[in-house]
């Protein structure tokens, strides 16, 4: 008897964690082996099978005297997600925030609420997302400057850009596309860059992109445009097309650009809208080069003013959502 009672003990215990641990072990009698069906992706062997429920195999691939497979999901399994079975196929909303979609037993979820970064603005310098009630989503609230001084290194003054590219909430095929603003201009006259990161490549990997910017020229003294009365030119009319120089090679076409103006009383004008455009540059040997280049389309005059020495700081950077520091 003390064997019999030792083996109901162990069988117990092994009983207690199995069902602890696997959501579809049943309660066996004492003699017989309790088995823990894995799940997709897990390692599996013919005494350690794989989850019949949710459609799952062990594939033991290739040579056929493997002893140890993967737990793969037949074609058309159904998903199990939160206590609730999904069939293959089928989209559902996990919550207020997410819609998800069930595929041969595997489960993948998208975002409902705005992934974007807002950048501050003359008329939002201090941008935060704050939770309303009764609302899923966090919302972009405004909140007034304490006093118009200096209030350190400013943050670039863009609202979101008329760009001819991509969505940057656009969704691919295994991948969630997300793009910054372009940081501001990194010269604050001749001829600059601006950068942003995306993942909108064929490997939805994150990179850096740069684009040529200019926001006034430096041989120009815009001051003397102001009108009487006025004390800003917020964006300067420029009399003829003009050619860009960039490294030594000049723009073959001219343009009618925009440039942003200045004040005489602390303010200072920045791009407020900007669009991105190819520009080919021919050089001295011939060479011709194509470049993407800001164009500007408004300006904005505000109090919200970098220091002289990091206009260009990092704080003008905007990580990514989820991109880690």
């Amino acid at each position: 008897m003390p064997e019999t009672s030792e083996a109901h003990s162990q069988a117990s215990i092994m009983t207690n964690r199995s069902l602890s641990s696997c959501p579809y072990t049943a309660r066996l009698p004492i003699n017989l082996t309790v088995q823990c069906m894995h799940c997709l992706g897990e390692l599996c062997t013919e005494r350690d099978p794989c989850d019949p429920h949710k459609g799952l195999f062990c594939d033991f691939g290739s040579p056929a005297n493997r002893k140890i497979g993967v737990c793969t999901a037949k074609d058309g399994a159904p998903c199990v997600f939160g206590g609730t079975v999904y069939r293959s196929g089928e989209s559902f909303q996990s919550s207020c925030k997410y819609q998800c979609t069930c595929l041969d037993g595997a489960v993948g979820c998208v975002p409902l609420c705005s992934m974007d970064v807002r950048l501050p603005s003359p008329d939002c310098p201090f941008p935060r997302r704050v939770k309303l009630p009764g609302k899923c989503c966090e919302e972009w609230v405004c909140d007034e400057p304490k006093d118009h001084t200096m209030v350190g290194p400013a943050l670039a003054a863009y609202r979101l850009e008329d760009t001819f590219g991509p969505d940057p909430t656009m969704i691919r095929a295994n991948c969630l596309v997300q793009t910054t603003e372009w940081s501001a201009c990194s010269k604050t006259c001749g001829m600059g860059i601006s950068t942003r990161v995306t993942n909108d490549n064929a490997f939805c990997r994150l990179e850096k992109q740069s684009r040529l910017c200019m926001v006034r020229p430096c041989e120009v003294d815009l001051e003397e445009n102001i009108k009487k009365g006025k004390k800003c030119i917020r964006t300067p009319k420029i009399s003829k097309p003009v050619k860009f120089e960039f490294s030594g090679c000049t723009s073959v076409k001219s343009y009618r650009a925009k440039f942003c103006g200045v004040c005489t009383d602390g303010r200072c004008c920045t791009p407020h809208r900007t669009t991105t455009l190819p520009v080919e540059f021919k050089c001295p040997d011939g060479e011709v080069m194509k470049r993407s280049m800001m164009f500007i389309k408004t300006c904005a005059c505000h109090y919200n003013c970098p220091g002289d020495n990091d206009i260009f700081e990092s704080t003008y950077y905007r990580k990514m959502y989820g991109d880690m520091a």
